[in-house]
């Protein structure tokens, strides 16, 4: 799940549809989400242990501080949490097809997490309804699961994370929905390939910086849009915790140190950077009604490089 960032920085810069200042966009064809009705919450059972927050809303998490290195055995349970949210999220993503809502979506996550014993992380997290997010085409992330269909040529991120024995596991995937135009799939794949591009820099020891140095550069190189409100975030015992990692070009200070854990996960888009949150307080979308696509990873740094955790069986 994203962590958003709103200090510092203002990204909202407006412009028409097609537009960024004197440049033009090709979006392809697609079509624009209109949001639909929400269901109640789903129950968790007693048994199931909970995060703090299931019973006191939180407040926002900071980025700043000192990332915490774990010990053998929390990422033991890192190991385990983010191979469960992994193979969770590999047979959510197959039933993103024409004609399926997406609550649907979130009453599979919901339940197959309940059934592993693990909590849905995203549920009651800074008040979010749903224990899954999706976000279809012009939805950046943050999509809450409601009864609209899957339509032919949707393109579509499903982010799970599951709280599992004390850790959380958290990983996302963009999947295609039917006919998916030419431009949309070449979004999908060069989104994927960034994040295996910027996992190819991590180790012990290097800067942060270089994983949104790579990523910007891939982007450009694709002739894409990093959009760069949203962020990758430490994670372990907390859902959102230090270091922050951004995914656009920086020199914010940091370094990787072996034991860390963390979430890489971009956004691209077709279109330009800017994003606006919608009256829920949580849907993301593209100010120019662009599309965008996110793929994410939990990694943990080791002493000879680092191991992606969230890889289903």
């Amino acid at each position: 799940m994203t962590l958003l960032k709103t200090c510092n920085h203002v990204w909202r810069l407006g412009g028409q549809r097609g537009f960024f200042g004197r440049k033009r966009y090709d979006f392809g064809k697609c079509n624009l989400v209109e949001l639909g009705q929400v269901s109640p919450e789903r129950p968790v059972p007693e048994h199931i242990v909970k995060p703090d927050y299931y019973f006191v809303r939180n407040s926002p998490s900071s980025g700043e501080g000192r990332p915490e290195i774990k010990t053998d055995r929390q990422i033991q349970g890192m190991r385990d949490s983010c191979k469960l949210a992994a193979n969770i999220l590999k047979k959510a993503c197959t039933l993103a097809q024409e004609g399926i809502t997406t609550d649907e979506i979130d009453r599979f996550v919901h339940e197959e997490a309940i059934k592993a014993s693990a909590y849905p992380s995203p549920l009651r997290y800074l008040g979010f309804p749903k224990s899954v997010c999706t976000s279809v085409n012009n939805v950046a992330c943050h999509g809450i699961p409601d009864d609209r269909k899957l339509m032919d040529g949707d393109i579509i991120n499903i982010d799970v994370t599951v709280f599992f024995n004390g850790f959380h596991g958290d990983c996302s995937k963009t999947v295609l929905v039917g006919n998916v135009d030419e431009r949309g799939r070449y979004l999908v794949q060069s989104t994927e390939e960034s994040l295996n591009d910027a996992i190819l820099c991590c180790g012990p020891d290097q800067p942060l910086c270089v994983i949104g140095k790579a990523i910007s550069r891939f982007a450009r190189h694709k002739k894409l849009t990093v959009m760069p409100a949203f962020l990758g975030h430490g994670i372990g015992s907390f859902f959102h915790g230090p270091p922050d990692v951004f995914h656009f070009d920086n020199d914010y200070p940091g370094a990787m140190k072996t034991g860390m854990t963390f979430t890489i996960e971009p956004i691209l888009t077709l279109g330009g950077m800017d994003a606006e949150i919608l009256e829920d307080a949580w849907t993301a979308v593209s100010v120019d009604q662009a599309r965008s696509a996110q793929f994410e990873h939990t990694v943990l740094i080791t002493k000879d490089g680092c191991e992606v955790l969230t890889v289903p069986d």
